[in-house]
């Protein structure tokens, strides 16, 4: 979503719009703080209590990160990115770089809700992880209301860092 942003934004500055460039893109900087805050901080309350009332995760469950999720998510609502696009790039006649900025923050906004959700995970040292079963059809999402609770595992295990990434070893020499 940044990235389509960014893309539809610099498209936008060519077109001079009917409000003027330096309207348009002072607009769309508004439009992109606003909507990185406004996107960073939803949802965060279901996510804490998700997170503190996170059970041990049993040896048959079934468990799949919240970056599996959110990937498998996102290819199943992929069909909504494109018109977001070309809206962004029509809204460029009218008040140029805006949409693209608006978009790009949306997806500004995501990346900084995924490094939230890695400091808690490392401030309580343990990886959050979503049954799979709880997650509903058509991928559901990560925090959505078919999901319960969190399981948690602890990060000794050595295959995952906090926040999903690939927990990276370092080779002695």
């Amino acid at each position: 979503m940044w990235w389509l942003g960014v893309f539809a934004a610099g498209i936008g500055v060519l077109v001079p719009g009917l409000t003027g460039r330096r309207i348009g893109v002072l607009a769309g900087a508004a439009l992109f703080l606003v909507t990185a805050a406004v996107v960073a901080v939803t949802g965060r309350r279901r996510y804490r209590r998700l997170a503190h009332g996170a059970a041990r995760a049993g040896r048959h469950d079934v468990l799949q990160d919240r970056a599996v999720s959110i990937r498998v998510w996102r290819r199943g609502h992929r069909w909504w990115l494109l018109p977001a696009f070309l809206a962004a790039l029509g809204g460029s006649f009218a008040v140029p770089a805006a949409g693209g900025l608006l978009l790009a923050g949306a997806g500004a906004g995501l990346r900084l809700k995924a490094a939230w959700l890695g400091r808690l995970e490392r401030t309580s040292d343990a990886l959050l992880w979503v049954r799979v079963d709880w997650l509903g059809k058509h991928g559901g999402r990560p925090a959505g209301p078919a999901v319960k609770g969190y399981r948690s595992t602890g990060v000794a295990a050595g295959d995952a860092a906090p926040g999903g990434a690939r927990r990276r070893t370092t080779a002695s020499v």
